[in-house]
């Protein structure tokens, strides 16, 4: 017998055919590699004022940006075979997140550390971490946080809410078609036309329907947004009515997801209402009504438009957010690198903050299970 051992080729492998085309896969990406690499140096020297030789925008870079995308996944396909093919179609979605997500964000990040403000005749220019001291030294953004906290907990009174009309449009009532979509209707509007709406009709303070109601019921002074409290309970009030539909809906959803046999079991054995929510309605529907919070909560943070509309925050901070701050460091003050640090921040807060709301609320289902 002879003691040359045979070749093993593996199912589908084709090494003479496919060597060629990855060493042209991969000197495609090399090429447009460097092409986008050199372009992004070039502009940022000329950006940093080191060299005088770029672009006047940053529009060829994009394009360029484009071009190695393009590059890339040709080259997956053409090294990898049929898992490239596999592989492109993921990579469009991811390298247009990188463009529209992370690229501003690291842009914004680099803009934070510099005093830049669009009313001054200097420029931009690195001035370290001085927006940084100048945020830790401001007040009136502690506040915006602080008044976040507030907002936040409301979205607690919010769910109770929802979760009782999620109940209500869940029983076999009547007229249950028209009501649904009647509290939908709220969800179905612009929070900026519920803030003139309300805010600047409804709650005005000389004409409006609810302060003539309420001198009728022996209020001197109806104004809904002169006292601080009194302003940010009226806020939570508007807030509310355009965001419970949303997490109605949610819950409705989840109630008519609930297994029937469970129910009629219990009314069997004699469970009244009450029991029947108590010790099977709402266990079951805890991982629904944990999501419904938290979207939520991560929708709150982001709350601006019906502030800015009504209040621009005042009476003196007192219902102001944070992206509402920010919205006016940028068009008040036109301070940019500054606006574009709280910015950064106020990321970071949330990001910590949703990761361990995250956490905290999958231990406590793994324990409850």
């Amino acid at each position: 017998m002879s003691d040359t051992t045979m070749p093993v080729i593996r199912p589908n492998e084709q090494p003479s055919r496919r060597q060629p085309h990855a060493r042209h896969g991969r000197l495609l990406l090399a090429i447009a590699s460097l092409l986008l690499l050199g372009m992004l140096v070039l502009q940022l020297l000329d950006t940093m004022e080191i060299t005088a030789f770029g672009f006047s925008n940053w529009r060829p870079l994009l394009y360029a940006y484009v071009a190695w995308a393009v590059a890339l996944c040709a080259a997956q396909v053409l090294i990898r075979g049929e898992d490239g093919q596999k592989a492109a179609f993921v990579l469009p979605a991811v390298l247009f997140t990188v463009a529209m997500v992370v690229f501003p964000t690291v842009f914004g990040l680099y803009i934070a550390f510099t005093d830049w403000n669009l009313s001054a005749a200097a420029g931009r220019h690195f001035n370290g971490i001085d927006n940084l001291r100048a945020l830790f030294a401001d007040f009136y953004f502690w506040n915006a946080l602080l008044n976040m906290i507030y907002y936040v907990l409301a979205v607690l009174a919010q769910y109770a809410i929802a979760f009782g009309l999620a109940l209500l449009l869940n029983a076999e009532i009547k007229a249950r078609k028209f009501f649904r979509v009647a509290f939908l209707l709220p969800l179905m509007l612009s929070p900026v036309a519920v803030s003139w709406m309300i805010g600047k009709s409804l709650m005005e303070y000389r004409f409006g329907p609810l302060a003539t109601l309420a001198r009728h019921l022996g209020w001197d002074n109806p104004a809904f947004f002169s006292t601080p409290w009194l302003a940010r309970i009226s806020l939570m009030a508007m807030d509310a009515w355009v965001s419970i539909p949303f997490m109605m809906i949610l819950l409705l959803a989840g109630l008519q997801a609930l297994p029937m046999e469970i129910k009629e079991a219990a009314k069997v054995d004699g469970a009244s209402g009450w029991q029947s929510f108590k010790e099977i309605t709402f266990p079951l529907m805890l991982p629904v009504s944990i999501t419904v919070i938290i979207l939520r909560v991560i929708f709150q943070l982001k709350l601006a438009d019906i502030v800015i509309n009504v209040t621009a925050g005042g009476p003196g901070g007192a219902t102001d957010t944070v992206s509402s701050f920010i919205f006016r460091e940028y068009r008040d003050r036109s301070n940019v690198g500054y606006g574009t640090m709280l910015a950064e921040f106020y990321l970071v807060i949330i990001i910590i903050f949703v990761s361990l709301i995250l956490k905290m609320t999958s231990r406590w289902l793994q324990r409850s299970n």
